[in-house]
């Protein structure tokens, strides 16, 4: 009898301390430990950080209109090279390892081209960034790709990508 005694005692004294109707818990749901809310503090265990959208982020941009005498694609495609945009106002800022490069939409003659560019024309990258780019142009643009990959560059390294894009 003195074990359920006490045993009921320790309950009803750890349960006067807490309101019966406050089941806002200690910050946990479930057995997993998952957090209650999402913290901005990097490192802590809620960090959720922050989400970039960049097919959202390119179309709130305009695309950059330009009209050429130029008709082989390729030369199309430089054009738009040209053309594509190099700061944060005109075009939107990919983070790389060693380069920063700017995605953004070039309509020449009427064709859409995604351009990837560096910052300025005496930076080069690899040309292995030019065939990533092609290969998930449809992630960075929300646009399907029409055609090959071309380049603004030397047969190692490029300052510019282009490729065309089909957005119906």
């Amino acid at each position: 009898m003195k074990k359920i005694l006490l045993s009921t005692i320790t309950v009803l004294a750890l349960a006067a301390c807490e309101d019966p109707y406050n089941r806002s818990g200690v910050g946990f749901t479930g057995i997993d430990g998952e957090p209650r809310t999402v913290s901005d503090v990097p490192g802590s265990v809620a960090f959720v950080p922050q989400a970039t959208n960049i097919p959202a982020e390119l179309a709130i941009l305009p695309a950059v209109n330009v009209v050429t005498d130029e008709t082989e694609l390729q030369k199309v495609a430089r054009v738009a090279i040209d053309n594509g945009g190099q700061t944060d106002t005109n075009a939107v800022a990919l983070s790389g390892s060693d380069v920063n490069l700017y995605l953004s939409t070039v309509k020449v003659n009427g064709t859409l081209f995604g351009v990837l560019r560096t910052a300025n024309n005496g930076t080069r990258v690899d040309n292995s960034i030019g065939a990533a780019f092609g290969q998930n142009a449809e992630q960075f643009t929300g646009c399907l790709p029409t055609g090959e990959v071309y380049r603004k560059g030397t047969s190692s390294r490029s300052s510019g990508f282009a490729v065309a894009l089909n957005c119906s």
